[in-house]
């Protein structure tokens, strides 16, 4: 296609047209001018198409397709090469059901385990989040279907999120909430991003220039398309002037003639609308002739599988109950044992062509041993305690030697559309696991849900493996968990708090009406209980194996680098088990002593390495100046203070292994500017007048000057005032010493310095 061409020969008309659905999935096609539909389709773990010439939002309406873990799942990998295999599976399936767009991935930042769509959402850290994502839209659009990362920007609750003005300082946008879509947009180049719901400090992410055109385009350099979430456009002529370029769905001509009347009328210029289009026809000309094809779902059913068991995180197992090798006799408690809970709710459930349970699957991988099953409570009643169910789990649970109890949220706990109200499992759940406990020491929970919960019972079982929201293949998944098929090697992607009250945003979210303040800052999960040293139920990164791992041997490339030239970073570490597992090894960066407040430690690096028993590699990091980095507003951009840092390398963010420092040198300032009411502490603390500051110490401390007799009596209290003092009243307290012209001369000494 050549595209100018094209746009050229277009009506004002077709132009507009072009910048709006032609119905709920289809853009508007121009046959005359060769100009094709492009399908836009649901599912960042799955495809969720619409069967032809249906918009019925409802499962058996869509085509039936491969269900692969969430979101929530696929983050606890930390698997890059994961993710992208992952990815171009979605792009062939996509490619055969004729799909150009997949809406995905959704990699908004979990600022609260109550969202109610964090199920498909990546991680509460912006750097894991990005690097999956980027990983993923590299996958799909190797088989020539486009990504569209969503939802760009803050999209971190559904409570009143088609509304909602999130209020958030520039600094905390830059270093959370943005940085996981600058890295997925620069890592990974998706053909198309998907402007959020809710406003940003405003205006509405369809109408934001600053998101959207200074960000995304000047910034990041994205060259594709900004398409909207359904329904999420106000105004489409301020929208296209912000850089939107596509408003979905149809809006049956409203928006076209929006922009029709904008243009002859002279609030919009027709160059915004030619701009808008050529990046429409962009990506169709990437996306090429129309998809077909075919695919083998069988396969696709077992890559599922292996996918599923990469992503489950072990948080309990004590005694090494686990893996179930020689048990023979299983008790198999809670209806999600036959009927799991294996995927979220809205706009990315899958119509699942087939679903495996554990009740099945379980026998084929535990040969021989006899399991008996018992429900425990009523799928779809899980509000009402049951207790002659419970007493008939408590029975077979007895008669076995080991209990697994499947238990987790059900579907209309958790779904894209509304937040969750409270942290804890169905009281029939909860129920059923202390009952079963209570009578059967060897118990094993599983847990199926999309997001953290309380586990008041942990203390009395043994284990518990959460399999998350799995995909249709869940139940073989766990099945190979248990009985030992591969050993687990899942990490939590987000920290599970103790109490929802100890959250850094309880006080805050969702907000007061129309209005949610992100008053936490930048201390979002891990950067917030690592930083003030809350217990937590179970820490970010976490993650048991069946395998033990040593970590031995860390080097570094230089004590003492430039910031703009990076550091390597290199540590050993080795399976001192007995069976082959994988390790997810985390580096950790802290700034030992920075000029504002920063977190403990924040995620800059991640490997998951595989080994053999007594097998052992080396893990090599390399760190750019963004690891050292925080973003100033004063001076909008990233800035490194030159100094000590710590690299820590560990198994999670509260198990750090090794650790080794460094001096990073920097050339970064931000603005300083020296005048009467600077503060003698200020001058002494950058680098530019330090030496003027010590210099006019000296003057104030030396024998017979105006504090000497303080510096004897109380030397603390001495520094506090010399540090907290202004220029200015260096006049007033020197009894003489100390002339305004002096003054002067030391200010613009100081300017002199500063400018040099």
């Amino acid at each position: 296609m050549q595209v100018k061409d094209i746009v050229a020969r277009l009506s004002l008309e077709q132009k507009a047209a072009l910048c709006s659905g032609k119905d709920f999935w289809f853009t508007v096609d121009i046959p005359e001018l060769g100009v094709r539909s492009m399908l836009l389709s649901d599912g960042p773990h799955g495809l969720r198409k619409m069967k032809d010439g249906t918009e019925v939002d409802a499962e058996e309406m869509t085509v039936p397709a491969v269900c692969f873990p969430s979101g929530v799942a696929l983050a606890s990998s930390w698997d890059r090469a994961l993710l992208h295999g992952l990815g171009r599976v979605l792009g062939e399936e996509a490619r055969a059901e004729g799909i150009d767009v997949l809406l995905g991935p959704a990699i908004n930042i979990k600022r609260s385990p109550l969202c109610g769509r964090n199920f498909e959402y990546y991680s509460e850290d912006p750097y894991l989040a990005g690097e999956l994502a980027a990983a993923y839209i590299r996958g799909v659009q190797e088989q020539g279907v486009g990504t569209s990362v969503k939802h760009y920007v803050a999209n971190n609750q559904e409570h009143r999120r088609m509304s909602v003005d999130a209020v958030i300082d520039e600094r905390t946008l830059r270093e959370i909430y943005l940085a996981a879509f600058e890295r997925a947009v620069k890592g990974g180049r998706p053909w198309t991003v998907m402007a959020a719901y809710n406003r940003v400090n405003g205006a509405y992410c369809t109408e934001s220039a600053f998101l959207l055109t200074r960000l995304l385009r000047e910034e990041w350099g994205f060259d594709g398309f900004v398409v909207s979430d359904w329904g999420a456009v106000d105004e489409i002529v301020e929208a296209l002037k912000a850089g939107m370029d596509l408003e979905m769905p149809s809006s049956f001509g409203v928006g076209p003639g929006n922009l029709v009347k904008a243009v002859r009328e002279g609030r919009l210029s027709e160059e915004v609308l030619d701009r808008a289009v050529e990046r429409i026809l962009g990506v169709l000309a990437r996306a090429g002739e129309a998809h077909s094809g075919t695919y083998d779902k069988e396969v696709h059913h077992r890559l599922a599988r292996e996918t599923a068991r990469e992503c489950m995180v072990l948080l309990k197992n004590e005694e090494g109950i686990l893996p179930l090798e020689g048990v023979r006799r299983v008790a198999l408690v809670g209806a999600f044992a036959r009927h799991p809970r294996f995927q979220g709710g809205g706009s990315s459930h899958i119509n699942a062509f087939k679903v495996e349970s554990l009740y099945e699957e379980l026998p084929k991988v535990l040969k021989g041993a006899e399991i008996s099953y018992a429900p425990g409570y009523v799928l779809g009643e899980e509000g009402k305690v049951d207790e002659r169910l419970i007493q008939e789990a408590c029975e077979a649970a007895k008669a076995a030697e080991v209990a697994v109890v499947c238990v987790g949220l059900p579907e209309e706990w958790e779904s894209e559309g509304y937040d969750r109200e409270h942290l804890e499992l169905p009281e029939s759940h909860n129920r059923l696991v202390e009952a079963v406990a209570a009578v059967q020491p060897r118990t094993v929970v599983v847990l199926h849900n999309g997001a953290p919960v309380r586990m008041p019972w942990l203390g009395r079982v043994k284990a518990v493996l959460e399999a998350y929201l799995g995909g249709q293949a869940v139940g073989g998944a766990v099945a190979d968990i248990l009985a030992g098929v591969v050993s687990p090697s899942g990490k939590l992607a987000e920290t599970f708090p103790q109490r929802l009250e100890d959250t850094p945003c309880y006080l805050w979210f969702p907000g007061e009406r129309d209005r949610v303040e992100y008053r936490e800052g930048i201390f979002v999960g891990y950067r917030y209980y690592d930083t003030v040293g809350k217990e937590v139920l179970f820490p970010f990164g976490f993650g048991l194996s069946y395998t033990e791992f040593a970590y031995t041997g860390m080097k570094v490339s230089a004590g003492e680098v430039s910031a703009d030239d990076g550091l390597v970073v290199e540590v050993s570490v080795k399976n001192v088990g007995k069976r082959a597992g994988k390790e997810v090894v985390q580096l950790y960066v802290r700034d030992v002593e920075s000029s504002v407040v920063r977190p403990e430690k924040e995620l800059k690096g991640f490997e998951k390495v595989f080994l053999e028993p007594g097998e052992e590699k080396t893990v090599r990091f390399t760190l750019d100046r963004r690891a050292f980095a925080y973003y100033a507003p004063e001076v909008q951009d990233w800035v490194v203070e030159e100094g000590e840092f710590e690299i820590l390398v560990g198994a999670s963010s509260r198990d750090i292994r090794l650790s080794e420092r460094v001096t990073v040198r920097s050339n970064d300032r931000v603005p300083f500017e020296v005048g009467r009411n600077t503060l003698l502490g200020d001058l002494l603390a950058h680098p530019a007048t330090k030496s003027i500051g010590e210099e006019v110490v000296g003057g104030l401390t030396r024998p017979g000057g105006p504090m000497e007799g303080i510096m004897k009596r109380s030397p603390n209290m001495a520094q506090a005032i010399i540090r907290y003092l202004p220029l200015r009243d260096l006049v007033n307290f020197s009894g003489g010493a100390f002339t305004e012209e002096m003054l002067a001369d030391i200010i613009e000494r100081c300017s002199e310095s500063l400018s040099s």
